[in-house]
């Protein structure tokens, strides 16, 4: 029982701070107004795919607070993920924005080698997020390039 609370808590916690930070800081008309890649996905596909994300995440989160390792790069890695909307969207700063999420792959990819002996299971959550945000990355990388 306390096994299944504790993932509960991780994704339940994990889905409702992204959605927190996604509502308080939305793309809006600033968003709109830049010049962006042509392999810009359409705006209805993040949602999606960043509720998948953050349940394999939490998923992960909660596995590495049972197997007592990964924590602080876990920990580190969420902490840049709910840095990277507000710097983007809020203050619109996509330079800075570059900077936090290209610390945030690194971060991602420290932890799917960090875990990838001791657990598995939690590396391999994390290659789908760090194959996103490596994606995120040049499509940031290109916004902050046509503007």
């Amino acid at each position: 029982m306390a096994r299944i609370l504790t993932y509960t808590l991780f994704v339940a916690g994990v889905l409702a701070i992204g959605l927190a930070i996604g509502v308080m800081f939305t793309p809006g008309a600033w968003y709109a107004s830049l010049a962006k890649p042509p392999f810009n996905p359409p705006g209805w596909l993040f949602g999606p795919v960043w509720t998948i994300l953050y349940v394999l995440i939490g998923i992960s989160g909660a596995r590495s607070f049972e197997h007592k390792g990964g924590t602080w790069l876990w920990l580190a890695q969420m902490a840049l993920n709910f840095a990277w909307t507000p710097v983007f969207f809020g203050m619109q700063r996509p330079g800075a924005a570059l900077v936090i999420i290209l610390a945030l792959l690194v971060t991602i990819i420290a932890f799917i080698i960090a875990r990838w002996n001791a657990d598995r299971p939690s590396a391999l959550l994390f290659i789908p997020y760090a194959a996103w945000v490596a994606f995120a990355a040049v499509l940031n990388a290109s916004i902050v390039l046509l503007n």
